[in-house]
């Protein structure tokens, strides 16, 4: 027997989606991202028929062009934000590196991490990094690269120090406010950073001192009897190549706007890149095509940019049409606590990762489809956490995610071999299902007390 969906659109107009048309739409559009993925294709071109044919179902439903268009821009409105992020990203770690920033914060880096630590040292030197780059590929290309060398020329365990550096990477690409997936998740869900930030801070800090515990324990394990002294050289440190990065994290502090501490960031870092001698073709040629091994560049980034645009128009005919909210009400309809709310935010967070593989698609359809019935029973806060527990580290242990396979190709070792030792990834989801339990058990005694 066929179900039919009824959805009233803004101007009155009934529709009636079939389970069969949603089925075949999710799947259409989940199938072109993984065809895209497998076949190293612009995920922009795999995502096109799914929208395309959600476009065609809207159109047989009555749905005039022009209102499917005005949908569409309030879509890409949304996450506009974000994608002028992204875009400025693009610059910044050219421009960084062409001014000599990131050279030298890994020579000071690479300066305090001794053999003895070395696992945990690297986990707290990739964390910090990564929450001033506010990503874990740029992250991993910059510092991880040079630790992992460290690591194959003292004859340490690779797949430790892959596992160690990734989750410190994980840390910023998750939680810092210069990450554009969390200022996605923050935009997608409608919450301000600061208050998604702290939403995150109690399972980031148990999963961070978790990490230490981890690393130290394996320090002590593998390295009790080494004795070798090894220390970097640092010369020519500047505290003028230290500004981009100061002058970002000042502007943030002061609670300016993100875009402008970023364009300040990299205007500061430009004006040095030409005044230590670098022609200016060379850096509007960093600027478009980025730095090989560190990534960034334009060129790299507008089809991305292109990606979110469409899935923000996407998701906004998906959201105001009401195509598969229907669907996720009747499923979670029989949920009764914040418990079993968490492990089905988590399941259906994961299966669409398992399929679209990526961390963008993940985001965005989960986090609007369970933004309602969150906000009506919990807090928005909440919804911040489960997903910065899971939707934002799914696709770190993916094998086929495009995030894991940078992340292993980067630094050399497959996902099976660091993933283990990647404890940042898998703990949180453990903990935010603790602290969910936590909650409904301190909900279930306000409400005896109060009968």
């Amino acid at each position: 027997m066929t179900i039919f969906f009824v959805v009233s659109t803004g101007g009155g107009s009934i529709l009636k989606f079939s389970n069969i048309q949603i089925i075949l739409l999710l799947t259409v559009t989940l199938l072109g991202v993984l065809f895209a993925v497998s076949f190293h294709q612009p995920l922009v071109l795999g995502f096109m028929p799914g929208f395309i044919l959600l476009v065609f179902l809207a159109k047989s439903k009555g749905v005039h062009s022009r209102e499917i268009i005005y949908i569409c821009k309030r879509g890409v409105k949304r996450t506009s934000g974000v994608i002028w992020i992204l875009f400025l990203v693009g610059f910044l770690l050219p421009t960084w590196y062409q001014a000599g920033t990131i050279n030298q914060m890994v020579a000071v880096s690479l300066k305090i991490i001794t053999p003895e630590y070395f696992f945990t040292l690297s986990f707290i030197i990739s964390l910090f990094f990564s929450m001033i780059l506010g990503t874990s590929v740029g992250t991993l290309s910059a510092i991880g690269i040079p630790v992992m060398g460290t690591a194959l020329a003292l004859d340490f365990p690779s797949e430790i120090v892959a596992g160690a550096l990734i989750s410190g990477a994980f840390v910023g690409d998750r939680t810092s406010p210069f990450s554009s997936a969390h200022q996605l998740l923050a935009h997608t869900i409608e919450i301000s950073v600061k208050k998604q930030f702290r939403a995150m801070s109690i399972t980031t800090v148990l999963a961070i001192v978790l990490g230490i515990i981890f690393y130290h324990i394996l320090d002590k394990h593998f390295l009790q009897n080494f004795s070798t002294i090894y220390a970097s050289e640092v010369v020519d440190l500047s505290i003028m190549k230290f500004l981009p990065p100061i002058v970002l994290i000042l502007m943030v502090i002061l609670r300016f706007k993100i875009l402008y501490a970023f364009i300040l960031s990299i205007a500061i870092a430009c004006f040095l890149s030409i005044t230590n001698g670098v022609e200016f073709f060379d850096l509007v040629s960093s600027l478009w095509y980025g730095i090989e091994g560190l990534g960034g560049g334009l060129a790299n980034m507008y089809l991305l940019l292109l990606f979110l645009a469409l899935a923000g128009a996407y998701n906004g005919l998906l959201e105001e049409l009401k195509v598969i909210q229907t669907l996720l009400d009747q499923w979670l309809y029989s949920s009764h606590s914040m418990l079993n709310d968490t492990i089905k935010a988590m399941i259906a967070t994961l299966g669409i990762t398992l399929v679209a593989a990526n961390q963008t698609l993940p985001i965005i359809l989960t986090g609007r489809s369970f933004l309602a019935h969150w906000s009506s029973k919990y807090s928005k806060e909440d919804l911040a956490r489960v997903m910065g527990d899971s939707t934002m580290l799914f696709p770190g242990m993916v094998p086929w995610s495009v995030l894991t396979i940078m992340c292993s190709t980067i630094m050399g070792v497959s996902v099976f071999e660091y993933l283990p030792y990647a404890i940042f990834l898998w703990s949180l989801p453990l903990l935010t299902v603790v602290v969910s339990i936590l909650k409904t058990v301190k909900g279930r005694s306000k409400l005896i007390q109060s009968n």
